[in-house]
């Protein structure tokens, strides 16, 4: 039986969007081949997530340009899902995962919504313009949302560039995460890294968010300047230094491996637009790293990482430039699935 990883693609930066293959599509392991899949999504479709249903493989969401849309037959055919329209560009989707009719999804302007239904209805959630938060050449989008495994009604936020907020009543009333951390950004060694920018610009530029049913109320940050943790819901913060073990310390990804919830992943590269990227594992919650891949050379940012909820043996990881690797034995062997040529802007992966 053929296992699927699906891979989406955005405009970006540093690439021209006239020049830009977006789309999203799907590598079956068995053969190492990639279809485009076009059945019901929009005209040149941006991807900037991908999520699976928690308790039906062939069930997957797509944050668009255009909204959500759903798949009920493993990205065969799609559906958009009812949402408003005055907030169509989903960067971020997340199910709950003990009632899957209720699902979260982040916009790219700030705004966050909660269905009941299983998307059938959507209502905007009252989130606060929280301290710190960076005008940047793009609007403040909700670019990751984590829940809690052992408390779904704890829920954070992350905003590029505008740190987190945080609900402890599924989504009713939301909180400033903010305040520690603009404490941490106006240490020295955090604000060396901007040059003549914002000096908090940096902590603020959140990229990924993951809480551990290992350790229940502590949160992990990734942003510009590294790996953060929080042992109290967000009311401290404090630097996990992952400089000691990687020589790359610009954040994009941090995931809870889904078979060992001691087990974290982190993407590490150079910048936002590079050359090089990294994947570590930590197997004690982010005390000590070790350097995951090998076999296939990074030579852009690492984006993204998705670990199979199905097989502890698979893994597969993105990088800016389109760049596609995975492992399908735990680690010991790593090979390149090239998407197809000009493919790039990859924000979204997910993996059965």
């Amino acid at each position: 039986m053929s296992t699927y990883v699906y891979a989406g693609a955005a405009d970006w930066g540093g690439k021209d969007p006239a020049k830009c293959n977006r789309g999203l599509y799907r590598l079956s392991t068995d053969t190492g081949t990639w279809t485009a899949l076009e059945k019901g999504l929009p005209e040149q479709v941006e991807v900037r997530c991908i999520t699976l249903h928690p308790g039906n493989a062939g069930v997957l969401f797509a944050g668009t340009q255009a909204g959500p849309y759903r798949s009920t037959d493993a990205g065969d055919t799609w559906e958009p899902m009812d949402f408003p329209d005055d907030e169509p560009v989903v960067w971020s989707i997340e199910v709950h995962p003990a009632d899957a009719r209720v699902m979260y999804a982040g916009t790219q302007q700030m705004a966050i919504y909660r269905s009941d239904d299983s998307g059938g209805h959507w209502r905007r959630l009252p989130v606060p313009n929280p301290d710190g938060l960076c005008v940047m050449g793009f609007p403040t989008r909700v670019i990751r949302l984590a829940i809690d495994p052992t408390n779904p009604d704890e829920i954070y936020a992350g905003l590029e560039v505008g740190g987190l907020v945080r609900s402890l009543d599924g989504g009713t009333t939301w909180t400033d995460c903010n305040a520690p951390l603009l404490h941490l950004a106006a240490q020295e060694s955090f604000t060396q890294r901007h040059g003549s920018r914002r000096a908090s610009e940096g902590m603020m530029d959140t990229h990924a968010l993951a809480v551990s049913a290992a350790q229940p109320g502590t949160v992990f940050l990734a942003n510009r300047l590294g790996l953060f943790r929080s042992a109290d819901r967000g009311e401290h913060w404090s630097d996990m230094a992952i400089g000691r073990f990687s020589p790359l310390t610009y954040a994009r990804d941090v995931k809870v491996f889904p078979h060992d919830a001691h087990t974290l992943l982190g993407a590490f590269s150079i910048a936002a637009v590079s050359d090089a990227g990294s994947l570590y594992r930590s197997t004690d919650l982010g005390a000590t790293w070790s350097r995951f891949d090998h076999d296939v050379s990074i030579d852009s940012t690492l984006m993204i990482i998705a670990a199979s909820t199905q097989s502890p043996e698979r893994v597969y990881c993105a990088a800016r430039r389109g760049q596609v690797f995975g492992t399908e034995d735990g680690g010991r062997s790593w090979q390149a699935c090239p998407l197809p040529a000009g493919v790039e802007g990859i924000y979204a992966l997910s993996c059965v």
